[in-house]
């Protein structure tokens, strides 16, 4: 129908219902499910705490050079300081850091 057929048409003629086009959904939303209910790893690391160390010596400019002065991740933190932490308030001595996992992924220079 015209614009002109629209406004010549009278007010009693009801006007033709509008087409309706079905819209395709998915009626199932895409979701994620945990695949190993036994992994309690942080982004690949031991824990939080673990990996918020590492992605702070690995991501800091400061860190991460004195980081390359040390031998290892004890005499980093004998460095810093053992009262020192994260940004994210992490304790560089925290004793849930895996020492072990840090030296060797960290302190591999």
């Amino acid at each position: 129908m015209t614009l002109t057929e629209l406004s010549t048409r009278g007010a009693q003629t009801p006007l033709p219902a509008p087409i309706l086009t079905s819209v395709q959904t998915n009626p199932m939303p895409a979701t994620t499910y945990q695949t190993n209910l036994t992994d309690r790893t942080y982004n690949g690391w031991t824990n939080y705490e673990t990996w918020n160390v590492a992605l702070w010596i690995n991501n800091d400019e400061g860190l991460y050079n004195l980081a390359r002065e040390c031998d290892c991740y004890e005499d980093f933190v004998n460095e810093v300081g053992v009262g020192y932490s994260t940004p994210d308030g992490v304790k560089f001595a925290d004793p849930k850091v895996n020492v072990i996992q840090i030296n060797s992924d960290v302190f591999d220079f």
